[in-house]
């Protein structure tokens, strides 16, 4: 789901509506542009009534520049976005559906299907509508969504029981019950948010264009007095000015005062967030959501999956008195051969680095393997040597292997008893491991928080963003993992309840929420939050209720999202600071062009205003037009930097602001001086070639 810049699928018809949008009914919704254009038709229009001179006529072509920029950066944006909307209807096919009603199967059509219905998908068929697994268990194949060629888990019951439409099932058969009507899918909102022409203006979007639309008002006024002002100035230093303070001069300097940098990229740039998150396979719902996650200031994060990677691994032998670490080590490996789960084949590794000790290759006849059971609460196996002795070892809760040890007539230490109940505390789980009646020792096992999440946390903390952990652990446990991860605060044994009243208690204290979550249980806690990003494998009931959808299902990113919103709102903000600053160069370039010669004494060629020429610019006529051009290209050279975003850094707002008042502010300043200078040196010496 991921597409270039600028390539030629995007750029011919971004080129094609960039003429479409001069239509003043889509202009209008940007007024500022709106503005430019009406600006522009009048200077052309003025053009024909007059002799016009090829320096008008320039100044007329310009300005429709500038109206076809803003408009190209909006038509690319948008471009990007029904790029990947079409790539998603060239999935969709025309799909018959096994709808079983009354135990009777008929084929249908996937448009006949109905809120309610159940349909058959066996192996090789195709999911026609969104549902969820109500009888069975399958392997979908979901890449047409998440891009993600290996085949996931669907079954009833459960947090992954929601099927989307057009996904393929790889194995097995599976009962859906279908939870939407034809053309409600996920797929089809999908199509429709990606396209760029269907994204509705944020509030922070909305309040910016007031202020932008404010500025251009007030720019009017001040231009449209200065004719009169020209006029009056003029007739009492008994001096002609109406040959340069004309209608297309007047449009110049209005199109160069008012905000058209940011007013032409301000679209581009809402559009452009919503295609990043996109890019990282998350789904917004608005651009609402999009900008609610660059306010975010406090997260809600589930401890398994999320902090640590989900499974307890083994991180160190503990031995018992009278046993040595290697020999634990060994026992332990021995119990965990035939024990496939994350925990088994992590104390055999754990064997193999401290002892170097290799799996030993057993015959069946020699072993047989005693299974985990949840009544048994412990594993191992029954080893026979040559002489027919059978060795029992086992491995499991420390309570269960004290009953079985009893149970064979032996004794279990105080030491171990203590070394569990330190483990315990630790936040670990033990493993007490016996061969027969002989206590050899624990393994302890701990949940693995995730490489680099404590300097994650540690940067959403200088951006002064709040981290809390959610585990439905032991207070002990859920305390030790949070102070290893880094976390601000924690909730142990936490029930779904005790998450909606915590977002609530965080919303009234003036704080904004995000959280994620996959089952039906955390439906109510995604629908509080303020970014709710409900995981694709999980339920239909958790994707309704949040405001994102990550397809890839991975609980970290979160944090990859709440970057994404404060990455556009610096963005918005970087190019905002750049244009308003912008346009203070430009006084410089235009009204010395214009009032240069004016109160000019006897003799004189310049008045007292050329002293505000500081660029030295070559002419009136070049001054202006320099300016002109000037405020069409860097539209263009921003729209770069509008798609992709400015650097993300993990800065305090202060900072932010700091840093790009520094960059952005004082850039915007030094560029227009650089850049018009540079244009009217190429212009002087392509006039006098």
């Amino acid at each position: 789901m991921n597409s270039s810049l600028f390539n030629a699928q995007i750029l011919k018809p971004a080129i094609i509506n960039s003429f479409r949008k001069l239509d003043p009914r889509q202009q209008w919704e940007n007024p500022v542009m709106f503005i430019t254009e009406l600006g522009a038709l009048i200077t052309t229009l003025s053009l024909f009534s007059s002799r016009a001179t090829w320096f008008e006529w320039q100044i007329a072509l310009w300005l429709w520049f500038t109206v076809l920029f803003a408009n190209f950066s909006e038509a690319i944006a948008e471009g990007r976005g029904k790029a990947q909307a079409e790539s998603l209807k060239s999935s969709r096919t025309d799909i018959r559906a096994k709808r079983t009603q009354n135990g009777v199967t008929t084929e249908v059509a996937a448009t006949e299907l109905r809120k309610g219905d159940r349909v058959i998908c066996a192996a090789g068929d195709v999911i026609p509508l969104d549902g969820e697994v109500v009888e069975g268990i399958a392997t979908v194949d979901e890449s047409a969504i998440t891009g993600e060629s290996a085949p996931v888990v669907r079954e009833s019951g459960g947090d992954r029981s929601a099927v989307t439409g057009g996904t393929r099932v790889i194995s097995d058969r599976i009962v859906v019950q279908i939870t939407v009507e034809p053309g409600q899918g996920f797929i089809d909102r999908m199509i429709s948010l990606v396209e760029g022409a269907s994204r509705q203006k944020t509030p922070n979007e909305i309040a910016l264009g007031l202020v932008l639309t404010g500025l251009t008002l007030i720019f009017i006024i001040a231009v449209g007095s200065l004719k009169f002002l020209a006029d009056y100035s003029a007739g009492a230093a008994g001096q002609d000015l109406s040959g340069i303070v004309t209608i297309p001069v007047l449009v110049a300097l209005l199109v160069c005062l008012i905000p058209t940098t940011i007013g032409g990229l301000l679209s581009a740039i809402g559009i452009s967030g919503m295609d990043r998150l996109i890019q990282k396979n998350v789904i917004a719902m608005s651009g609402r959501a999009v900008e609610a996650a660059g306010n975010i200031d406090v997260l809600l994060l589930d401890k398994t999956g999320t902090i640590t990677l989900g499974n307890r691994m083994a991180s160190a032998f503990i031995a018992a008195p009278g046993a040595s670490q290697e020999e634990l080590a060994r026992i332990a490996q021995l119990a965990s051969l035939a024990d496939e789960t994350p925990e088994g084949r992590s104390i055999v590794v754990l064997a193999k680095e401290k002892f170097n000790l290799r799996s030993e290759s057993l015959t069946p006849h020699e072993a047989m393997f005693v299974p985990f059971t949840a009544q048994t609460r412990m594993s191992g196996a029954d080893l026979t040597n040559s002489d027919r002795e059978i060795r029992k070892i086992r491995k499991g809760a420390a309570d269960a292997i004290e009953k079985w040890i009893k149970s064979l007539g032996g004794v279990f230490p105080n030491e171990v008893h203590e070394a569990v109940s330190a483990v315990a505390r630790s936040g670990g789980t033990p493993l007490v491991v016996a061969e027969n009646e002989r206590v050899l020792g624990i393994v302890h096992l701990k949940d693995i928080v995730k490489n680099g999440i404590r300097e994650r946390f540690a940067e959403l903390r200088k951006m002064g963003i709040k981290t809390m952990m959610i585990t439905g652990d032991n207070p002990l446990t859920a305390a030790a993992i949070a102070a290893e991860a880094g976390v601000d605060d924690f909730m142990a044994e936490t029930t779904p309840e005790d998450k909606l009243k915590r977002i609530r208690s965080e919303q009234n204290g003036g704080h904004l929420v995000a959280m994620t979550g996959d089952g039906t249980n955390d439906a109510p806690a995604l629908a509080q939050a303020d970014v709710g990003v409900a995981m694709n494998t999980g339920t239909q009931a958790a994707r309704e209720a949040g405001n994102m959808i990550d397809l890839d299902s991975n609980p970290t990113k979160l944090i990859e999202i709440v970057e994404t919103g404060k990455q556009l709102l610096m963005t918005r903000g970087s190019l905002t600071t750049f244009s308003v600053a912008n346009d203070v160069a430009k006084y410089f370039a235009i009204l010395p062009a214009l009032f240069g010669i004016l109160y000019a004494t006897s003799g004189e060629a310049h008045g007292p205003l050329e002293y505000l020429n500081v660029m030295r610019l070559s002419s009136p006529q070049s001054a202006i037009l320099s300016a002109v051009i000037f405020n069409a290209l860097i539209i263009v050279a921003l729209i770069p930097l509008a798609l992709k975003g400015v650097r993300y850094r993990a800065l305090p707002a202060a900072e932010v602001l700091k840093t790009n008042l520094m960059i952005y502010g004082v850039g915007g300043l030094i560029a227009p001086f650089v850049g018009i200078k540079l244009i009217d040196v190429i212009l002087s010496i392509w006039i006098g070639a």
